[in-house]
């Protein structure tokens, strides 16, 4: 009688044990969606060089493939280019509308089976309504509709910031000019 006395309050106790420390009320309650601390919206424009637009191009090929040169991107997908740009950024979707900064980096595509980049680079404002950088690095599956890329830190207004900067092609002609769309949500605000 007292071993099972022994082995029932024993039993209880680790059964105690295992709902409190699974039982806590953040373990039953949803996770809280954070709100971003700050939404922006930016369209960057390029230009690709290619041996006869010297004047208006915003960006450049600088490493190819064998196979490749570089005034033209080369064939399966572009695989193998590297490519450097410059990019006035905008408020809105027009080349012409006054640039707010401009976005600096490089995009290497690096997939030979489907039409994919991986980008690093830096919006670098210098107006009236913001000062600093904004980083941002990562994959960028060009087919999809949009993708997502780390905002993975920056400086002045933007400080130590962290987020997601939801990309969208927003404009596409030929090998020679693209606009992007970056829907940026800031989730560490200083």
């Amino acid at each position: 009688m007292e071993l099972t006395r022994f082995i029932l309050a024993l039993f209880f106790f680790f059964l105690m044990m295992t709902v409190g420390s699974s039982g806590s009320p953040n373990h039953w309650r949803k996770k809280r969606v954070r709100e971003p601390c700050k939404k922006l919206v930016f369209y960057f424009h390029d230009i690709i060089y290619n041996g006869h637009n010297s004047k208006n191009a915003t960006s450049a090929i600088v490493g190819t493939p064998a196979w490749g040169n570089r005034t033209i991107l080369a064939g399966q997908n572009h695989f193998g280019d590297v490519v450097v740009f410059d990019d006035p950024i905008t408020l809105d979707n027009n080349l012409h509308s006054p640039p707010v900064g401009r976005a600096q980096g490089f995009y290497v595509y690096d997939k030979k089976e489907i039409f994919t980049a991986w980008l690093g680079f830096s919006f670098v404002f210098n107006s009236t309504q913001h000062k600093g950088s904004i980083n941002f690095a990562g994959a960028d599956p060009l087919m999809n509709k949009t993708r997502d890329i780390s905002v993975i830190g920056g400086t002045g207004d933007f400080f130590m910031t962290r987020g997601v900067a939801t990309l969208s092609t927003d404009a596409f002609e030929g090998e020679v000019y693209f606009r992007l769309r970056a829907d940026i949500n800031l989730f560490e605000c200083w």
